[in-house]
C-alpha cells in the first residue's frame, strides 16, 4: 500500500471501511447467519479467483447476494479476493481493494434483492424472482464499476470523465447475463436437489469460460506472431518503419465501408499488416540501396510477394490474408505482378490492400519527397481508378476518410517505399518518372 499515492491509500481505507461496517451486522450475539451455507459459497468463490478468468465469480457471488443476508453476501467475497491472483503491485493493497469492492458490491446486492423480494424467507420461484434478481444484480455492477472510477481518479489522477466514462454504461451487459444465471442458481440451492444441482448450473459457465481464454491466448499468440514478422521487416527497411500497421488501418476502413466484419475484417487487418513480409527475402543491400535500381535488382525486388506468400503459407489463421500479399502489386489493367491478373481476377483482399498501400505511400513523408495533403492522394487515387486501383475500394476509402479522417503516425526517418501510382510531373522519385510511379527502390510499398 506504500506504493499508493496518499489519495489512493485513503479510498482503499475507506472501502475497507465501508465493508467492515456493512458486514458488522454478522458478528452480533444471535444474528440469523447460515454459516454453512456462506462458507460453502466462500469456497467456491475462492475457487473462481484462482481460475485463468474470473467470469464465475459474478454469478456465484450474486448467488450468495440472493440466498443471505447482506452482512454474510458481502463475507463471501472476502477469501478469495484476498487469496486471488494479482499480476501487478502493490500486490496487498490491490487484494484488499478487489476484496472491499466485491464486498461492498455482493452487499449492496443483497439488499437491493431483499428490497425486490419482500421481507419473506427464501428465494422466490425464478419467474417472480427475475425482476429484483436483474436490479441486484445492476446494483453489483454499477458499485464496482463506482468504485473502479474512484480508485481510478485517486490513485492515477485520472479526470472523473475518463475515469467513469466507459464503466459505467458497461455495467448493464453483466447484469443481463449473470443475475438469471446467479437467480438460478440459488432457487436449485434451496430445492430439494440441494447445493450441489445448484453449483452444476455453473458448469457450462466454466466450458464456456474455458473455451473463451483459449480463444484469447490462440489470438494473443496470432498477434505476437504478426508483431514479429512486421518488426523484422521494419528492422530490414528503414523506409517501412509504420508502414505496415497504416496500411491495416487503411484497409480496415475500406472494408468497413463495404460492410466487411468478423473473422474476414480480422483478416484482412493482417493482410495490410504483412503485405510486405516478402521483404525479408530480399537483399538488405537493394532495400536500402540510394539511387536507381538496375533492371536486375527490380526483377529481385519484383519477388517479395512471392516471397511473402511462401513465408506465411503455412500460418492457418492468416486464411484470405494471403492471397492479399501474394497479389496486392496486381493492376486492374493485367500490367501489374506477379502474374498480371486482370479485374476481378484479383481478389477482393488484394485490391483492398493496394488502395490503402498506395494511399500511405502518398500522405507519408519519406527521403525524397514530402506527404501530400489526404484531398490530394485521394484525387490521385481516383484519376488511377478503372486502370490500376478498383474504383469500389477508392470510393469506400474515401467515404471512409470523409467519416472518420486520417491521422497517422509519420516517421521521422522516412517511411516506406512508395507504392505502384501514378506520380504528376514534378513529384517524381529520383529512379524513375513512368505511370506505375516506382521509387528508386523498386516501387515496393
Amino acid at each position: 500500500m506504500g506504493a499508493l499515492p496518499t489519495a489512493g491509500r485513503a479510498c482503499v481505507a475507506f472501502a475497507v471501511l465501508a465493508a467492515a461496517v456493512c458486514a458488522a451486522p454478522a458478528a452480533r450475539p444471535g444474528a440469523a447467519v447460515p454459516w454453512a451455507a456462506a462458507g460453502l459459497l466462500a469456497a467456491v468463490c475462492a475457487v473462481c479467483e484462482r481460475l485463468p478468468r474470473r467470469t464465475l465469480t459474478l454469478p456465484v457471488l450474486l448467488a450468495g447476494a440472493f440466498l443471505l443476508p447482506p452482512a454474510a453476501a458481502g463475507l463471501v467475497a472476502v477469501p478469495g479476493a484476498l487469496a486471488g491472483r494479482v499480476g501487478k503491485r502493490p500486490a496487498g493493497a490491490r487484494r484488499v481493494w478487489h476484496a472491499a469492492r466485491l464486498a461492498l458490491a455482493a452487499s449492496t446486492a443483497s439488499y437491493v434483492f431483499a428490497l425486490g423480494t419482500g421481507p419473506s424467507p427464501g428465494v422466490p420461484g425464478c419467474p417472480g424472482a427475475l425482476p429484483a434478481a436483474l436490479a441486484a444484480a445492476l446494483a453489483f455492477s454499477l458499485v464496482a464499476a463506482a468504485l473502479d472510477g474512484a480508485i481510478r481518479v485517486a490513485a492515477e489522477g485520472r479526470s472523473p470523465r475518463a475515469a467513469w466514462g466507459g464503466l459505467l454504461p458497461a455495467a448493464l451487459l453483466p447484469a443481463l447475463v449473470y443475475g438469471p444465471t446467479g437467480l438460478m442458481t440459488a432457487v436449485l440451492w434451496r430445492s430439494a436437489y440441494g447445493p450441489v444441482a445448484a453449483l452444476l448450473v455453473l458448469l457450462p459457465m466454466s466450458v464456456s469460460s474455458w473455451f473463451l481464454d483459449r480463444y484469447e491466448r490462440e489470438r494473443a499468440a496470432h498477434q505476437a506472431t504478426i508483431r514479429a514478422l512486421v518488426q523484422a521487416v521494419d528492422l530490414k527497411d528503414r523506409y517501412t518503419r509504420g508502414h505496415s500497421e497504416r496500411v491495416g488501418r487503411a484497409s480496415v476502413l475500406i472494408a468497413r465501408e463495404l460492410g466487411m466484419a468478423g473473422e474476414r475484417l480480422e483478416a484482412l487487418r493482417f493482410a495490410g499488416i504483412l503485405h510486405d513480409v516478402g521483404k525479408l527475402g530480399i537483399p538488405t543491400r537493394l532495400l536500402r540501396k540510394d539511387g536507381p535500381l538496375t533492371p536486375e535488382e527490380r526483377r529481385v525486388i519484383e519477388l517479395h510477394p512471392e516471397y511473402g506468400h511462401e513465408m506465411v503459407r503455412g500460418i492457418g489463421f492468416l486464411d484470405e490474408a494471403r492471397a492479399a500479399i501474394l497479389h496486392h502489386h496486381e493492376r486492374l489493367d493485367g500490367s501489374g505482378y506477379p502474374y498480371g491478373l486482370k479485374g476481378h481476377q484479383i481478389p477482393q483482399f488484394a485490391r483492398i490492400v493496394a488502395v490503402a498501400d498506395a494511399f500511405d505511400a502518398m500522405t507519408s513523408t519519406r527521403s525524397y519527397s514530402r506527404a501530400r495533403p489526404v484531398p490530394a492522394a485521394v484525387a490521385e487515387l481516383h484519376r488511377c481508378s478503372g486502370t490500376q486501383f478498383d474504383p469500389r475500394m477508392v470510393e469506400a476509402l474515401a467515404d471512409a476518410l470523409d467519416r472518420h479522417g486520417w491521422h497517422p503516425v509519420v516517421t521521422s526517418d522516412g517511411s516506406s517505399l512508395t507504392e505502384c501510382i501514378i506520380l504528376p510531373s514534378g513529384n517524381v522519385p529520383p529512379a524513375r518518372n513512368s505511370v506505375t510511379g516506382s521509387t528508386r527502390h523498386g516501387g515496393e510499398g
